[in-house]
């Protein structure tokens, strides 16, 4: 494994509650149910086809994302998961190469990036908002194995995201497939899209491939 490249909201980043709220309050706005479960069930990394999935007309989408925007608290709460600096600072010891590829916009994203000291790690990055195609299409990530130099060897890399579609994006590059367990990514759903291991957190993970840090206290 020469590289490892990840996703960033409910991977490394603990903004899911934040996006779920906001997620609410437009809903409701336009007289639709939200709930984890339907989250979950119309989730898609392009904005515009869960909306649409969810009910709100086509006409209605940019208001739609107009009062997302003003609902959406991504700048106090952010904080990165428990541990997530300190594995990424390890795969980065080891000799890895690490990248990014997030549905987030890169105007919400990067200064994210900053805020929790996770932008030096993380200097190849595709966000949301850089291509006309959005996860599971394959290009964002063969963008960043581009850059990487790992175009023709795919399989060199794994993604980490915690969604399926994150999967179904991994498998169809040919990189391996690590899903991490969230609101949007339940277990058996992640598996079925192609995860070959289901982990609770990226600091987990990373454990398994380098050896627990000595010393250092378990994750509850």
């Amino acid at each position: 494994m020469d590289a490892v490249i990840l996703d960033w909201d409910g991977t490394l980043v603990d903004t899911l509650g934040a996006l779920f709220r906001a997620n609410v309050a437009v809903l409701a706005t336009h007289g639709l149910p939200f709930d984890e479960a339907l989250y979950r069930r119309h989730y898609a990394p392009d904005w515009r086809v869960m909306y649409a999935r969810l009910g709100i007309p086509p006409e209605r989408l940019d208001e739609a994302n107009a009062q997302w925007l003003a609902h959406f608290d991504g700048g106090r709460e952010i904080r990165a998961f428990g541990g997530v600096g300190g594995a990424l600072r390890r795969l980065v010891e080891s000799g890895r190469r690490l990248g990014l590829v997030t549905a987030g916009h890169r105007e919400i994203v990067e200064p994210q990036l900053d805020r929790t000291g996770l932008g030096d790690l993380l200097p190849v990055r595709v966000f949301g908002d850089d291509l006309p195609v959005h996860k599971p299409d394959p290009e964002p990530l063969r963008v960043v194995l581009r850059e990487l130099g790992l175009a023709d060897r795919p399989e060199a890399a794994v993604y980490v995201g915690d969604a399926p579609d994150d999967m179904r994006m991994a498998r169809a590059v040919g990189t391996g497939a690590i899903g991490i367990a969230s609101i949007l990514g339940d277990p058996e759903e992640l598996r079925a899209a192609g995860a070959s291991v289901v982990v609770p957190s990226v600091a987990a993970w990373v454990d398994d491939v380098l050896g627990a840090t000595p010393g250092a206290p378990a994750e509850p």
